[in-house]
C-alpha cells in the first residue's frame, strides 16, 4: 500500500477529485495547508503598501491506495495539478504498512476497496 501526499494549488482540486472518483477512488482527506518552496515570498500590494507574503496558500490530497494504483493517482494529479509555473506543488508516495477499518476491524488492502451501495451512513 502507499500513501499519496499531494500538495496542490486550489483550483487544480475539482478536476482531480472528479476524475479519481471516477476512477473509482472515493475516498480522499483534504486539508487547507500554507506553505513555502521554490516560489520563496511573492510581493502583493494591498491597499497602497507594499508587502511581501512568505507563505502560499494549498490543499493536501492525501489517500492511501494499493501498490498497483499508485501510477493511476499520480498521473491523474499532475495531469491537472501541472501549469509549468512555479508554485505547482508536490506529490509525495509513502509506504503503508497497515490499515484497519475501525468499524469492523478488518485489515489489510480490502479496506481500500470502492465502498459498496449498501455501505453509506446509518
Amino acid at each position: 500500500m502507499k500513501k499519496i501526499e499531494a500538495f496542490i494549488r486550489h483550483e487544480a482540486f475539482e478536476p482531480i477529485r472528479t476524475e479519481l472518483l471516477e476512477q473509482g477512488f472515493p475516498s480522499l482527506s483534504i486539508s487547507e495547508v500554507k506553505g513555502s518552496g521554490r516560489q520563496k515570498g511573492v510581493v502583493e500590494t494591498y491597499r497602497g503598501s507594499t508587502l511581501t507574503v512568505n507563505v502560499r496558500p494549498k490543499l493536501k490530497i492525501e489517500c492511501v491506495v494499493e501498490d498497483k494504483d499508485k501510477g493511476l493517482v499520480v498521473e491523474t494529479i499532475l495531469k491537472h495539478a501541472r501549469t509549468g509555473e512555479v508554485g505547482d506543488g508536490k506529490i509525495f508516495v509513502i509506504p503503508v504498512e497497515e490499515a484497519i477499518r475501525i468499524r469492523t476491524g478488518e485489515g489489510g488492502e480490502p479496506v481500500l476497496q470502492t465502498h459498496e451501495e449498501s455501505e453509506g451512513p446509518k
